[in-house]
């Protein structure tokens, strides 16, 4: 799996952020094995200029899966590490949903909200 970091000029995106996010993603996403071929981040600070809200910092995660549309989750923040792993739980839960869909869907399995039978209901025989 690929993990990409994009910074605006507002955030610091040395080296020491990529190698947190890259562990952070492949911690939380390595159960999904090759179904995640690439995750890129976007950390961007909302309001540069002015710090009126401490949750300015925003961490965009689009994970790409393997047969399936990508994967977009947004996490605001103080600061750019706290983004990130509330961005990642965020992502951890779509990615898992998304493939759970396509696999009822491979396997004919209806859809959590379809299970109910539309056949009207029988009441028992009584004698």
């Amino acid at each position: 799996m690929q993990v990409l970091l994009n910074t605006d000029t507002h955030v610091d995106g040395r080296q020491g952020m990529a190698a947190h996010l890259e562990d952070v993603v492949k911690e939380a996403l390595h159960r999904f094995g090759d179904h995640v071929t690439r995750v890129e981040a976007h950390v961007s600070d909302a309001v540069s200029h002015a710090k009126p809200n401490p949750d300015d910092i925003v961490c965009t995660l689009e994970a790409r899966l393997t047969g399936l549309p990508p994967v977009v989750v947004k996490d605001h923040a103080g600061t750019a590490h706290q983004a990130i792993h509330g961005a990642v739980l965020k992502l951890k839960r779509a990615v898992a949903t998304a493939i759970e869909k396509q696999e009822d869907r491979r396997h004919g399995h209806a859809p959590a909200d379809a299970t109910a039978s539309n056949a009207p209901d029988e009441a028992p025989e009584l004698r």
